[in-house]
């Protein structure tokens, strides 16, 4: 039987642009050398320099999660497969669950808990608020609930649900484990897992940690933990099986192969925070996000969200009446070479504020590249004033962005 002839493709020379886009979007965000030299390597997935690998990732992710637990896990897939895994550990077929919903990724939590047999009862709060925790409070009231998931920032509207914390405290007073999505806001604010009683915290490593998709953490409670070991049923999933994956990560034994030169990348980012810190790395964040809000401001657009429940991680920007948002993107993209994202439905455009991405010339690449593309779809703005700005909303902070 003859073979099928190859196919005639493009090499990447070809397909990729000869200047790399400056990515600004909702992630991925631009990756540091040292975080793509890592990922150029590859190593045995089994052995002694694998084990001391692992370990370290380990001991920082304790450090950026702010846990003791001994079960901090990396999972081969994006954030979404450490959403699922979790979700798929912690839901047992018929429990009771609660999913504060208030964009895309928290609806994904309540899909994702459905799925693996879970009785969903959907908290949805209002557009562009925050979820209460007095509201979150009232349902926990009505009794049975075992689980209760919640994301810090959607990243899809860019809500932040600042009042994590006591909703999180609340959880684990009404006996449920409480299982957050921290995927864009992981190391861009403070999220203490133990202090705030939190049993799961999922991650993806694209977006505050600067390293690639593909390679996630989740980080698990002891009462998490002792949940998944009391388990009665047989897991559906076979390579999410949190029990299984403890023998690869706390046993030193096979569970798959793993994605080594993506965990190779995640230490050497996660090695990145440790040296900045988290009180310096929140810092930086907040000034630089802070800042470019009040030049786009300046320039005369508007953001999304009201500073009450506003993301500083994701910043959501609404386009002039009579200006496609998708255009604005094109522009950016093809003339500017700078990349951000739109959004799911609304009319608008999106900046990320993560890891690489709050750095003062990024900055400033960034909102130019906006005026300038908005202006050129026919909106009047103000670009000096919004660079001048942001100049000022830089200069007048106490730590270097540079």
């Amino acid at each position: 039987m003859p073979l099928l002839p190859p196919p005639s493709v493009e090499s990447l020379d070809v397909i990729l642009p000869q200047e790399p886009l400056l990515m600004m979007g909702a992630g991925p965000v631009p990756i540091p050398h040292k975080v793509a030299h890592a990922n150029s390597i590859v190593i045995n997935h089994l052995g002694e320099t694998m084990n001391k690998v692992i370990e370290q990732v380990k001991a920082m992710g304790r450090y950026v999660f702010q846990t003791d637990s001994g079960h901090v896990l990396g999972v081969a897939g994006p954030g979404s497969a450490a959403m699922e895994m979790a979700i798929a550990n912690l839901v047992a077929p018929g429990e009771k669950v609660l999913a504060i919903c208030n964009g895309y990724f928290s609806r994904r939590m309540a899909e994702m808990a459905t799925r693996v047999g879970g009785q969903v009862t959907v908290l949805e709060v209002p557009n562009f608020e925050v979820a209460s925790a007095a509201r979150v409070e009232e349902v926990l009231r009505g009794g049975g609930y075992k689980v209760v998931t919640i994301v810090q920032g959607e990243t899809s509207n860019t809500v932040f649900n600042r009042e994590l914390e006591a909703i999180t405290r609340l959880a684990d007073a009404h006996g449920c484990v409480a299982i957050v999505d921290a995927v864009c806001t992981l190391s861009t604010m403070p999220l203490e897992m133990d202090a705030w009683k939190v049993d799961a915290v999922i991650t993806g490593g694209q977006k505050g940690l600067s390293s690639i998709p593909g390679v996630s953490l989740l980080a698990l409670s002891r009462k998490a933990w002792r949940k998944i070991e009391q388990r009665k049923h047989q897991m559906a999933h076979w390579c999410l099986d949190a029990l299984l994956a403890d023998n690869f990560w706390n046993k030193k034994s096979y569970h798959y192969t793993a994605p080594v030169s993506g965990v190779l990348a995640i230490h050497e980012a996660l090695r990145l925070v440790c040296e900045e810190t988290l009180p310096r790395r929140f810092e930086r964040h907040l000034v630089c996000s802070t800042a470019l809000q009040r030049g786009i401001e300046a320039m005369g657009l508007e953001l999304l969200v009201p500073p009450a429940a506003r993301l500083n991680s994701v910043i959501g920007i609404k386009v002039p009446e009579g200006v496609s948002a998708d255009a604005v993107r094109d522009t950016m993209s093809r003339v500017h070479r700078v990349e951000i994202s739109g959004s799911f439905g609304l009319e608008i455009v999106r900046i990320g504020q993560m890891g690489e991405q709050s750095r003062a010339h990024n900055l400033f690449r960034t909102l130019h590249a906006l005026g300038s593309s908005i202006q050129g779809a026919g909106a009047p703005l103000d670009l000096p004033a919004g660079i001048a700005e942001l100049e000022k909303g830089l200069a007048q902070e106490t730590v270097t962005v540079a």
